[in-house]
């Protein structure tokens, strides 16, 4: 930004009257982004004009955290200048005002009501809310796969030596023959006593998009619960969790959506809110109220205040061009690699299995030196998975990745291959 441009969105803020936080998306010109080229690769190269990246490394981890574009990042600094400008004032007038309008903008995006979504910190903790406060009784039993993500497996663990409850788990296979495999594979484990059953919507090692609304369907058909981890899921390509038909729904907007880091979500379904247990006490009563589930103390506010800026940000790439995008970088270098003597492919190949992430590795080298040698040698990063029958690299591009950041990745695979 440039120096006069910065004082004088500062004198702004300075001088901005003490008022909540008010945004409607629906009206236009909330944020002034530059006209969209009409051809397409000038469109992603201005995309990637808007990203500071690091001159040292081609990032290929986009999974764990992404990095925030330019224009939510100013307005994010602008939301810390202000809260801090106007310290308890901000706190005790406007924070929780202002938390109910994000959350009903937020519900709108992620397509659901408002009345049935809290802003939390991130998909570990939505989702540890959810088996930590449900209504567990000796003897019931619970469902997840290997795949699913560690802290959710240790909360299950904690919940089990608490109450008494038995643990089922499931392997997914990194290639399915079709969705009915998957399907019954959570069914083969359902008995009497199954009470909850937790499912990814898309698996963090290796990019896979489960049948999710087939599994609840599936699931309720006796009387299941079901639980979705959608860690990488809002942000990265289109569906809307109502439909889904799911019981709860977690996820991380500082993943996909890019909101700075510190920012998820909860969905619950009507009939669930007042069964779960709060993780801490509020001081809303009303059993039938999610209010209940999002009393997290203090919190750095203006990083709730800057998930509206990451929404404006990706209705201004479309969600659905940004879907394609993704899963068209995924496919550039998968397919540049499918059939390179060693190289070991963990994704499936199916479009509608998976879309901007993929894993892959190489035949008798173990991940952690693979990803290692990446980055020593090739100055590519990316994160090693070494469990749950996945052996590789998970490798993460972006909407800034370019095809030329993919062609030195392939061009390193194959020599790592061959050697």
């Amino acid at each position: 930004m440039k120096k006069r441009t910065f004082i004088k969105n500062l004198s702004a803020l300075t001088l901005a009257p003490l008022v909540p936080f008010k945004k409607d998306l629906d009206s236009k010109n909330q944020i002034d982004f530059p006209v969209k080229p009409i051809d397409e690769d000038d469109f992603w190269s201005l995309v990637r004009s808007q990203y500071k990246l690091h001159p040292d490394f081609i990032n290929l981890e986009s999974g764990y955290y992404n990095i925030i574009p330019t224009p939510t990042l100013e307005h994010h600094f602008n939301h810390i200048r202000r809260v801090n400008l106007e310290g308890s004032y901000y706190m005790r007038k406007h924070r929780f005002e202002d938390k109910g309008t994000i959350t009903n903008q937020l519900a709108k995006t992620v397509g659901c009501k408002g009345e049935n979504l809290v802003i939390t910190r991130n998909t570990t903790e939505s989702l540890d809310l959810v088996i930590s406060g449900f209504p567990w009784n000796q003897g019931d039993e619970a469902i997840f796969a290997i795949q699913d993500y560690g802290a959710m497996q240790d909360m299950f663990e904690q919940i089990s030596k608490r109450y008494q409850v038995t643990l089922k788990k499931v392997s997914v296979p990194n290639h399915p023959k079709n969705d009915e495999e998957i399907v019954s594979l959570y069914e083969s484990q359902i008995t009497k006593n199954t009470k909850l059953l937790m499912v990814s919507h898309m698996i963090n090692i290796t990019g896979h998009i489960l049948p999710v609304k087939k599994i609840c369907n599936m699931a309720h058909g006796y009387g299941v619960k079901v639980l979705v981890d959608g860690a990488h899921c809002i942000g990265h390509f289109d569906f809307e969790i109502e439909e889904l038909n799911c019981d709860y729904y977690g996820s991380s907007l500082h993943k996909w959506l890019a909101t700075p880091l510190g920012a998820g979500l909860l969905y619950v379904a009507d009939n669930e809110i007042p069964n779960l247990w709060p993780l801490m006490a509020d001081n809303e009563k009303n059993i039938n109220k999610i209010k209940r589930h999002s009393h997290n103390g203090t919190i750095p506010v203006h990083t709730d205040l800057a998930i509206v800026n990451a929404i404006e940000y990706l209705q201004w790439i479309g969600v659905k061009r940004k879907e394609k995008r993704l899963r068209f970088l995924k496919n550039y270098w998968l397919n540049a690699l499918k059939d390179v003597s060693n190289i070991v492919i963990n994704t499936s190949f199916d479009d509608s299995r998976s879309c901007g992430i993929g894993n892959v590795g190489v035949a008798n080298m173990k991940p952690e030196i693979l990803s290692k040698r990446l980055y020593d040698e090739f100055k590519i990063f990316t994160v090693a998975i070494d469990y749950a029958n996945v052996k590789g690299c998970r490798i993460t591009p972006n909407v800034f990745t370019t095809t030329n950041e993919l062609d030195s990745f392939i061009k390193a695979m194959k020599s790592l291959a061959s050697s």
